[in-house]
């Protein structure tokens, strides 16, 4: 019964604070830099070229489209296959466009669940190379902090509970709920950490491009 009351809370009250904290976070932050940016970098502006920003973008949204992607060649694939696993399982999921149609009255395309299951392993396999790679590369591993482990572990809890719950591996109430929570501990933290780049990345690589 208390796991029943913590997914009700989770999936109703919950799932609200976490898109206003989410979305709010991530507005506020953005309108924070374009202001810090609009301070510092007035030369940016001076010199802003929607060609060269779509450019800059683009390259870096195409596998091996950009020269430093394709100098690390296997890094690159895994990497674009993460970001399309990241976003394409949790935004096509038939499960969750039901949620979508029952909280916001949207619903969007929703992907076979053989496919979502295809798309999971392929994710999981992905976040243990990212995370050994940070590990066993000295160049990288010299870069990374503990919370940069911390965030590409909880990045990939959603998935894990996920599939769980799906196949009703184990106490599906416990892995539905731990799921759930996972993600919305996820997103909350989005703005207020390096996953931010979720957003920032199309500024950012819009700013490379004026340069």
């Amino acid at each position: 019964m208390e796991l029943h009351a913590l997914y009700l809370f989770l999936a109703g009250p919950g799932l609200w604070i976490t898109f206003v904290v989410a979305v709010g976070g991530l507005i506020l932050r953005l309108v924070y830099l374009f202001g810090l940016s609009r301070g510092r970098d007035r030369v940016f502006y001076n010199h802003m070229s929607i060609s060269w920003a779509m450019k800059s973008i683009m390259r870096w949204l195409i596998p091996l489209g950009s020269a430093s992607l394709r100098s690390q060649p296997v890094f690159s694939l895994v990497f674009f296959a993460f970001h399309v696993c990241l976003f394409g399982v949790p935004l096509f999921l038939l499960a969750h466009n039901m949620l979508w149609d029952e909280a916001f009255g949207v619903s969007l395309w929703s992907m076979p669940e053989y496919l979502a299951d295809v798309f999971t392993v392929i994710f999981v396999g992905c976040a243990i190379f990212l995370f050994a790679r940070r590990l066993l590369r000295p160049e990288v591993r010299i870069l990374t902090t503990l919370w940069d482990y911390t965030l590409l572990v909880l990045t990939a809890l959603p998935f894990v509970t996920g599939f769980l719950a799906s196949h009703q591996w184990g106490h599906y109430e416990v892995a539905l709920v731990l799921h759930v929570l996972f993600a919305e501990i996820l997103l909350i933290i989005i703005p207020f950490s390096k996953l931010g780049h979720i957003l920032l990345f199309f500024f950012s690589r819009a700013f490379i491009g004026f340069e």
